[in-house]
This record gives C-alpha cells, sequence and structure tokens, in this order.
C-alpha cells in the first residue's frame, strides 16, 4: 500500500499543481482525498489550506504531509482566475452535487468520469431504476435521442438519477441498455434528491432545467404525471432552435 502511494504522489509531482481533488498523505502514512486551495507561507515552512469532499476546510502544515506531498505543497502556485465569461458560461447550480461524483460507462464498468464537460444549456435529469419496467421501455428511445443529438453538442446533458439497491444493478443497467451519458453515484442519489426536490416519485421521470436549476419541463405536470417522452421532445425542440 505504501509503494502504491509513493508511486501515486511521484506522478502528481509531474503534474502542473492546480485547484483538484488528489491524494494527499500525512506523515504518519494516513491518506486523505483534498483539494488545496491556497498556500500561505516562506519556502520550506509552507501550509496549505484544503477543502474536503464535504465541503469543509482544513489547514495542514508541510511538516505534517510526506515527503512528497511536502514538496507538492512547496511547488504549488495558484491557477490563474477565469475570465467573467468563462465562470458565467461553465457555473451550475448543480456543480457543488455533481463534481467528483459522476460515473461514466467503459466498456462493462461504471468508472469514474474525471473529465466531465459541464452543458452550456441543459441539464437533463433521468429518475430510473433496473427493476422499473415502464423505465426498461422507455430506456432505449432516450439512449437514441442521446445518440442523435448529443455529439459534438455541449449544450446539454443527461444525468442518471438511479433508484437501484446496489451499484452492482445499476451497472448492469448501464451495460444492458449502452447508457453512455453520466451517472450520479448510488451513494449520493437520495441527497440529491432531497437538495433539489424535482417534480414526482414515480419513475421514469426526466427532468429538464437550465444551468440555474430552473424547471423547464418535467415528467409531472400540476402533480399528474405525463411521462417522459414529453420532455425528451421538449428538448429535442430546444436544442433545433
Amino acid at each position: 500500500m505504501k509503494i502504491y502511494l509513493q508511486l501515486l504522489l511521484s506522478g502528481l509531482l509531474t503534474i502542473s499543481a492546480c485547484a483538484e481533488f488528489r491524494l494527499w498523505t500525512r506523515s504518519d502514512g494516513k491518506p486523505a482525498e483534498l483539494e488545496l486551495v491556497s498556500v500561505s507561507g516562506e519556502p520550506g515552512a509552507k501550509s496549505g489550506e484544503f477543502k474536503m469532499r464535504n465541503g469543509k476546510s482544513v489547514t495542514l502544515a508541510a511538516a505534517g504531509l510526506s515527503e512528497a506531498g511536502a514538496k507538492l505543497l512547496d511547488e504549488w502556485t495558484a491557477p490563474p482566475a477565469p475570465s467573467a465569461e468563462s465562470a458565467t458560461s461553465n457555473s451550475s447550480v448543480f456543480d457543488e452535487a455533481l463534481d467528483g461524483n459522476l460515473l461514466a460507462l467503459k466498456g462493462k464498468r461504471l468508472s469514474a468520469l474525471k473529465d466531465f464537460v459541464k452543458p452550456t444549456k441543459y441539464d437533463l435529469f433521468y429518475y430510473t431504476a433496473s427493476w422499473c419496467g415502464p423505465c426498461l421501455k422507455f430506456t432505449p428511445s432516450l439512449v437514441d435521442f442521446y445518440e442523435a443529438n448529443k455529439p459534438d453538442s455541449n449544450e446539454f446533458e443527461i444525468i442518471l438519477i438511479s433508484s437501484d439497491s446496489d451499484d452492482d444493478a445499476m451497472e448492469e443497467y448501464a451495460v444492458d441498455k449502452k447508457m453512455t451519458w453520466p451517472h450520479l453515484k448510488l451513494s449520493r442519489a437520495e441527497r440529491f434528491k432531497k437538495n433539489f426536490k424535482h417534480p414526482g416519485t414515480g419513475i421514469p421521470n426526466l427532468v429538464l432545467t437550465d444551468t440555474a436549476g430552473t424547471l423547464l419541463k418535467t415528467s409531472y405536470v400540476d402533480g399528474k404525471y405525463i411521462g417522459p417522452a414529453q420532455v425528451m421532445s421538449h428538448l429535442g425542440s430546444l436544442l433545433k432552435k
């Protein structure tokens, strides 16, 4: 395990240090996944302010990190501030919930999605599950829609929110139906549902929003279930404008 951590941290030192979650190891050998936000102090005696996955902050001195971690801290430089235009176009109300918590189909496995490209206009959330008969019937239509509209387009993205009971079932469903869009980690699904409270409890359920989270079309109208097909069709009409 120690050899693996040393190799991993050695690899990190060859990468330009920028704001992202990565593995840091304390001087006692315990690892933690943190995002380095800022560095203060003099060379050889610097301290870093880190953000944890739960949003909390922690300060660690170079002396409290492994030799490789202390070197990375000492060499860190703040990334350039994004322009006002890029910050506006790339920001989303869903960033905190999705960043670092997405999976994507790679072969026959759902693996961590590290190069997620945020949509510029629309998020389409697909509430579904492998055990849902109507979902199994509808999903191929959504796959066809995605394959027809997604290539070379960054205006929208589909995010799957699963109601499966375990990761294996969610993965088998993705493989069987060839769902190549991002999937929210199952461990984050209930929190996402609680935080955003999108209309409806039944599935299949499509919820279309803009990047600010404004509802544009859902599978429920005034509490009545109209199904996901109309939502998919509405997005199609928006993409043609």
